[in-house]
């Protein structure tokens, strides 16, 4: 058990039976009175978020995840699958499930599968990952009137911002926790 002070972002607790990842996290002091932890939760089941307010004695009992290497393989439909790259075995997980990472699934992707009593419940992303850029217009020398950057459509599908002698066919390094262009690579 772990009280309201512990928890930080990132971390899974059970609540009511339901496993939920801590999205954000503050600590309220009120002037008279006890102290608050206002927290923004999302399931790891279902994906849906909300946030709760708790006293400052409030215990919760963490969760602790399995971590394994696996590979994205395909999407169909609203089912993403992926294979554990010890076992072989697949496991799919849905778009809800996913969050913000379904953007930056590629074929052949290596992700840290998330398990939980022998499920997949989720995925962890590497911080940067290459991709090769898909459609973007044309930069002209000299056209900064957007601070130097034109957007641009990776292999994913996923839409970032590039500087403007970024053009298609180059593979670029983004960050998956901003979703901001990094460097080309080539």
């Amino acid at each position: 058990m772990i009280d309201v002070g512990e928890v930080r972002k990132g971390l899974t607790i059970e609540l009511d039976g339901e496993l939920y990842s801590v999205v954000d996290f503050e600590h309220i002091k009120m002037g008279r009175g006890g102290a608050l932890a206002r927290l923004k939760l999302r399931s790891v089941r279902s994906g849906f978020s909300f946030e709760r307010t708790f006293p400052a004695s409030e215990k919760f009992r963490r969760v602790f995840l399995e971590r394994r290497k696996a590979q994205f393989l395909y999407r169909e439909d609203n089912l993403y699958t992926f294979m554990d790259n010890e076992t072989f075995e697949q496991y799919q997980l849905s778009s809800d499930q996913l969050g913000d990472a379904a953007p930056y699934l590629k074929e052949g992707l290596v992700i840290e599968l998330s398990m939980h009593s022998d499920q997949a419940i989720g995925i962890e992303l590497a911080i940067s990952i290459e991709y090769k850029v898909a459609e973007t217009d044309p930069g002209f020398k000299g056209d900064t009137a957007n601070a130097g950057t034109k957007p641009a459509i990776l292999e994913t599908g996923l839409k970032v911002n590039v500087p403007l002698f970024v053009k298609v066919g180059d593979v670029i390094r983004i960050d998956t926790r901003t979703g901001g262009y990094q460097a080309r690579v080539s």
